[in-house]
Formats: C-alpha cells, sequence, structure tokens
C-alpha cells in the first residue's frame, strides 16, 4: 500500500469551496482508477487562512501512475482547484505504508516481525 501526500494552502473561505471541490469532483475521478484504496482531505486553519493536505492510498506505484501518468511524485491539480488556493506543492510524496493501526487490523507488533 502507497500514502500520496500533497499539500496546499488556502483562504479560509476558499478552503471550504475547496473541500467541496475535493469531496464531488476529486474522490469520484479517484474512485474511478483501479488500486485507488482511500482518500482523506486534513484542513487547519493557520494565521492568514488554511492549510489542507491530501492523503490517498493506493494498492502500488503503478495505481498512482495511472492518476498521474510517468511520474508519480507530479501533483495533479486542475484549473478549478488552482484558483481556489493560494499555493500548492508541484509534487506529492509517496511513502509505502509500513504499519497500519485499527479495530480491524491487528497487531502493529506484527506487522513489523512480518515486515523484517
Amino acid at each position: 500500500m502507497i500514502a500520496r501526500i500533497w499539500r496546499a494552502a488556502a483562504t479560509r473561505d476558499k478552503a471550504a469551496l475547496y473541500q467541496h471541490h475535493f469531496a464531488t469532483r476529486v474522490v469520484p475521478h479517484l474512485q474511478a482508477i483501479d488500486g485507488f484504496a482511500g482518500a482523506s482531505l486534513l484542513r487547519r486553519d493557520v494565521e492568514g487562512g488554511a492549510e489542507v493536505l491530501a492523503l490517498t492510498l493506493w494498492q502500488d506505484l503503478d495505481s498512482i501512475r495511472a492518476f498521474t501518468g510517468p511520474d508519480p511524485g507530479k501533483a495533479i491539480v486542475d484549473p478549478d482547484a488552482q484558483a481556489m488556493l493560494t499555493s500548492f506543492d508541484a509534487t506529492a510524496a509517496n511513502y509505502e505504508v509500513v504499519v497500519e493501526a485499527g479495530p480491524d487490523i491487528g497487531s502493529a507488533a506484527d506487522q513489523i516481525e512480518r515486515s523484517t
């Protein structure tokens, strides 16, 4: 599993618009891609605006390439989204998920033992 992280900033009003854009346009697009495994949009208000962090989950880098094209580190930010943001990263970071925790996942320690 790969976690993909991308960051942006907006005014507070535009951050609310971006949240709607993410939920109604980005997520449905991602759901149509084989290997997409989930998405979350995180927000924190800061002085002068808001920061957003998009976290998407993918089966593997090939799944991400189905979204980005040949460069899995490239951020995909459509013009409508760009108009809502005061700044955004041109790249996204892709991390291998090595430990997961949750009520139905099992022991995090067992995951470490299996991966080493």
